[in-house]
């Protein structure tokens, strides 16, 4: 998909590496997209080109809540961190999707709540971001809510 910005980078991830993808089901995905390679970060976006949160069908509304706190719970077991944030803003890229961002309790409180976004350049760690990925998709496994009828 091709939007304002030009190529979708959310939309690109459908042909991801798989070293990078934690969970896909037909609505959602969860994977470390390239310049979010924090460690303990991770997207979780429609798999389709949904504009925004006001995009959504009702079926991907209804599941989005349980995909993110399944993710949220994962990150949690995984990294241990005192605090994991879901982000939601849509304006560099209007494909609707969620950072999930574990905040370590080394992170100085300069760069807690919406400061965390300038970790994304000063922790940039490819290859420890990339380590978490089936650590974190085990951790989903066992906190993966079951497909509810109005998901289906």
């Amino acid at each position: 998909m091709t939007d304002e910005l030009g190529p979708c980078l959310l939309c690109t991830m459908e042909d991801a590496n798989p070293e990078r993808v934690v969970y896909r089901d037909e609505q959602w995905s969860v994977e470390v997209v390239p310049g979010y390679e924090v460690e303990g970060w991770f997207i979780l976006r429609t798999r389709r080109h949904a504009l925004r949160i006001v995009s959504l069908d009702d079926s991907e509304l209804s599941s989005f809540g349980w995909r993110a706190r399944d993710l949220a719970a994962a990150v949690t077991d995984v990294t241990g961190a005192p605090a994991v944030y879901l982000m939601v803003f849509g304006e560099s890229y209007p494909h609707f999707h969620v950072l999930v961002a574990a905040r370590g309790a080394d992170v100085p409180h300069d760069r807690r709540t919406g400061e965390i976004l300038k970790l994304r350049l000063e922790r940039a760690d490819i290859a420890a971001s990339l380590k978490l990925v089936p650590l974190v998709r085990a951790a989903l496994a066992t906190h993966a809510a079951p497909l509810r009828s109005s998901e289906r």
